[in-house]
């Protein structure tokens, strides 16, 4: 397949990167700027400073297959990189005729966000990323795309295993967690497979 990722510069986002470019897709990572990946020749770099800049995003989605969004930030305060990202790739996929998105989200978005001990601590430390990755879920919902949005719990760097759950209604406890390695090999076995098409998958080990 023909994937670019969004976010590539992130921990999922290269875990993503290694195994598409392993299994003989042809990948394009996207970064916000010049050297923030080690070139690689399975690999296409591609630079969009600001994701909001229509045509950058366009040009990059145009020809793909899959588009796989694992962005995401280190800042604090009110934060919308998500949002606006999932605003600009919708926009180009519609453009560019391109079907199939993956999204990270998070376990705690929307309907998950309840009185559990788990959302209660994720909204508690980092509501502000929480709310940017709900509005973009709305976006994503409201569009046409043939979308999966994946909501995993913690993350972790352990290793790449290809042993996890995957399922709507998984219970998410506070001890939960996933490797970004293992979110990835989901990441792309779903864009081929389309097990959860419109859905919003949850992940644990």
């Amino acid at each position: 397949m023909k994937i670019v990722v969004f976010g590539a510069t992130g921990g999922t986002g290269r875990a993503v990167l290694e195994q598409a470019a392993r299994a003989g897709h042809e990948v394009t990572a996207v970064a916000r700027r010049d050297g923030a990946l080690p070139p690689t020749p399975a690999v296409r770099m591609e630079t969009v400073p600001d994701l909001r800049h229509q045509e950058q995003v366009d040009r990059v989605v145009a020809g793909q297959d899959a588009v796989i969004s694992a962005l995401g930030t280190n800042a604090r305060g009110p934060v919308t990189v998500c949002a606006d990202g999932a605003r600009s790739i919708l926009a180009a996929m519609r453009t560019g005729g391109v079907r199939r998105l993956l999204a990270v989200s998070a376990y705690g978005a929307a309907e998950t966000h309840d009185r559990s001990l788990y959302s209660l601590a994720l909204w508690a430390a980092l509501g502000h990323k929480m709310r940017d990755k709900e509005a973009m879920e709305a976006l994503i919902r409201q569009s046409d795309a043939d979308w999966t949005v994946v909501r995993p719990p913690k993350l972790s760097d352990r290793p790449h295993t290809g042993r996890y759950r995957t399922g709507t209604d998984l219970r998410i406890r506070l001890t939960s967690a996933i490797s970004r390695a293992d979110l990835a090999d989901f990441l792309l076995r779903e864009a081929a497979a389309g097990e959860f098409l419109r859905q919003f998958p949850r992940i644990a080990q």
